[in-house]
């Protein structure tokens, strides 16, 4: 493989990172499935071209991972708002069943 289409993957695979991100950062799961398989196979095509592994390519291996580890936090951190959000949902049905329940 040629070193330019080495780093247009690279590239490629940054831009749908980062668009993953603002996308979960505005609450936007519109197209997320689609990018995540597009990233998905990019990911594979680097991963058996073994581009990382490569000390000429430290840099993009560092702004992936920091990329890969800022959409995993952002992940983390809405999937503990939404669990705390079915809590109070939760919560709300057992009181509202408890009064549907009782005979006032």
């Amino acid at each position: 493989m040629k070193q330019e289409d080495e780093i247009r993957l690279l590239k490629e695979l940054a831009g749908i990172v980062g668009s993953q991100i603002e996308l979960v950062r505005h609450d936007s799961t519109a197209g997320l499935e689609e990018m995540v398989g597009h990233s998905g196979q990019l990911a594979r095509k680097i991963a058996v071209a073994g581009l990382l592994d490569r000390p000429q390519y430290d840099g993009w291996r560092e702004r992936l991972a920091g990329l890969y580890g800022e959409l995993q936090l952002m992940l983390s951190t809405q999937k503990d708002a939404v669990a705390g959000q079915l809590k109070l949902i939760n919560k709300g049905r057992k009181t509202l069943a408890m009064y549907r329940d009782s005979n006032f």
